[in-house]
């Protein structure tokens, strides 16, 4: 039997950071990060020759060396190759939000009322998500949601929306409390899920069927909330109640970790007492869902020193766990009006360092290592195969993979899905 060892070799960490700018001030960037230093806080602009846009809300590799940049209120949803150049975009989606994708299509949330197509113009009286095709740019289809759509995650032929209807305060309609199921091919509702939570209003993270998303509550008398969801029991029919689970923490910022729970910094404004709270949690949603969310939730269970460190920020804005290599990132947008920083901690929670980017640093994407530690580092000991051993990206071994992760077996990667290894 083949043994896996583990070079010893320093990470290589390439991440790309975005920076939201200033509403309306159409100032967003990308700032490019790599191992213990920032490359540059203007990197879109240092390759292409003019700037990104304004407001920028997500980032996704939608293939291999394509990733896409949802602009909102520049409208745009914007292309780039892993080297920062741009090579495309679509200005079809209006006040776009988050980016889910199946490596063919790019799914966006939209909070406007108006889509263009290539089978015509489609309009909304509530939000919608689009479908582009990730080789023409084109959006191809859209399908009516909940008000204002946030989240989003595709998982085993679905995609799963959040809605939040976080316009009420101004709008003539209520919050949403819903979870919207697509059918990705068709782009057609196949059903809605209510979870009792209004204002479901987060980015969503996924680890295997399981989802994390947050809602803030009203900022006045309802609480805010995490909710942990189930995609196959919400696929396979069954109850509501029997879909999700709500925990009493908010879960503002989130992210799959390198164990498959999930990591979330929980900051919860309150406009009667204008108080800010900040909580840290480790979440295990298979132990969450089997016992209605009596476990699986630990406090203050961050790796290493990041409790402690990040207690310490004034503004924490993001999250993140580098899938590659293990390294964990947090940002900290301080005033929001001046630069903010971006903290590392080894996969240990050992903290690195942290480092200035600009204005509201809070989406993160990690490149694929090209030396160091990662895919790149794994070798066999006596440089057989697996056998059909089967390990994530940082080399360990995995007994029960989770639908929809990637994985290594026989050297190369793959997506698991329905007992399948695809390529």
């Amino acid at each position: 039997m083949a043994l896996l060892a583990r070079t010893p070799l320093p990470a290589k960490e390439s991440l790309i950071v975005v920076n939201e700018g200033s509403w309306q001030s159409d100032n967003g960037r990308l700032s490019y990060f790599e191992d213990d230093h920032v490359v540059s806080n203007q990197w879109f602009r240092d390759v292409n020759g003019y700037k990104l846009g304004d407001t920028p809300q997500d980032i996704i590799r939608v293939k291999e060396n394509l990733i896409a940049i949802s602009v909102n209120w520049s409208n745009i949803i914007q292309f780039i190759d892993e080297e920062g150049k741009a090579v495309g975009c679509t200005e079809d989606v209006p006040n776009n939000r988050r980016l889910a994708t199946d490596g063919t299509y790019l799914y966006v949330t939209s909070y406007g009322h108006e889509c263009s197509t290539t089978a015509g113009t489609k309009t909304f009286t509530r939000g919608f998500v689009a479908k582009i095709d990730a080789t023409t740019f084109k959006t191809v289809d859209a399908v009516e949601v909940g008000y204002e759509p946030e989240g989003i995650a595709y998982y085993n032929g679905s995609l799963f929306v959040a809605n939040t209807g976080g316009y009420a305060y101004q709008e003539d309609h209520d919050y949403e409390s819903t979870v919207s199921v697509i059918d990705a091919a068709t782009m057609q509702v196949t059903r809605t899920v209510d979870t009792g939570q209004i204002n479901l209003y987060s980015g969503m993270s996924i680890s295997g069927k399981y989802l994390c998303f947050s809602s803030p509550g009203d900022y006045y008398t309802i609480s805010a909330a995490t909710i942990i969801f189930d995609c196959e029991a919400a696929l396979a029919g069954k109850s509501d109640s029997e879909c999700f689970v709500r925990l009493d923490y908010p879960g503002t910022y989130n992210c799959k970790s390198r164990d498959s729970e999930f990591y979330v910094i929980g900051s919860t404004f309150s406009y009667v007492t204008y108080q800010n709270e900040l909580s840290f949690l480790a979440i295990d949603p298979e132990a969450v869902m089997a016992s209605g969310g009596s476990e699986g939730v630990s406090e203050d269970a961050l790796p290493g020193t990041m409790v402690s460190d990040m207690s310490s920020m004034t503004a924490p804005y993001g999250i993140y766990v580098n899938p590659y290599t293990g390294y964990i990132y947090a940002s900290d947008a301080k005033e929001y009006a001046t630069a903010g920083d971006l903290w590392q901690w080894s996969p240990e929670g050992e903290y690195l360092g942290k480092y200035q980017m600009y204005l509201c640093p809070g989406h993160f994407l990690a490149l694929d290592p090209q030396n160091g530690s990662g895919v790149d580092g794994i070798h066999l000991s006596n440089g057989e195969e697996t056998d059909d051993a089967i390990y994530d990206l940082q080399g360990i071994r995995v007994t029960r993979p989770l639908d929809g992760e990637i994985y290594i077996r026989d050297g190369k990667k793959f997506i698991y899905h329905k007992n399948t290894f695809l390529k």
